[in-house]
């Protein structure tokens, strides 16, 4: 067992490496492009959002409850459509700064649950590929695997669901390689 205290190293280090490796794939490199969509009559649609005094929030359409779901009225909304969710951010220019220490939080905090499973599973000195199958399999299965829950839930294509699965494996590896390379010895 190696106590998380003796693995900041690999977890500072892991969450950086996959922070920068993130603005790669998502600046960088094209194949993130596609993965919205512009609405048709954009403008018409934003004005009707605004009209009806839409707050920030997530939202259902057309909206049931549990009860309503089988009525007959309900039922002809979801036949008629659109059927969807819709996620209203406040107003203003996007606050890529607050998104993006956001995003360092989470790279640290899948970090540290790396190392608290990787160190609670195995012993200082353990071979480089050991750690990196048990700290890979948690990092993936963190950034890669409950991705999959936006396109059964959400409905978000399943070729940008897939992609970001992609990107957390790259992401878990990155996380991998670092615990390996970084393990006590």
């Amino acid at each position: 067992m190696v106590a998380v205290s003796a693995l900041w190293l690999p977890i500072i280090l892991a969450a950086v490496i996959v922070f920068f490796a993130s603005f790669i794939l998502h600046m960088v490199l094209t194949y993130h492009r596609s993965d919205y969509g512009r609405l048709p009559e954009e403008d018409k649609i934003g004005a009707a959002i605004r009209d009806a005094g839409v707050q920030p929030g997530l939202y259902m359409f057309p909206y049931t409850t549990h009860a309503e779901m089988k009525s007959p009225e309900a039922q002809e909304r979801f036949k008629r459509g659109p059927v969807g969710t819709m996620n209203v951010r406040p107003s203003g220019p996007v606050a890529m700064g607050k998104y993006l220490a956001q995003w360092f939080v989470y790279c640290f905090v899948v970090s540290f649950f790396t190392a608290y499973a990787t160190g609670i599973t195995l012993a200082a000195g353990t071979q480089y590929l050991v750690v990196f199958r048990v700290a890979g399999t948690v990092a993936f299965m963190t950034y890669g695997l409950s991705q999959l829950a936006n396109g059964i839930w959400k409905g978000e294509p399943w070729s940008m669901v897939m992609k970001e699965v992609i990107d957390g494996l790259i992401y878990g590896l990155l996380t991998a390689g670092t615990f390996g390379w970084l393990w006590p010895k």
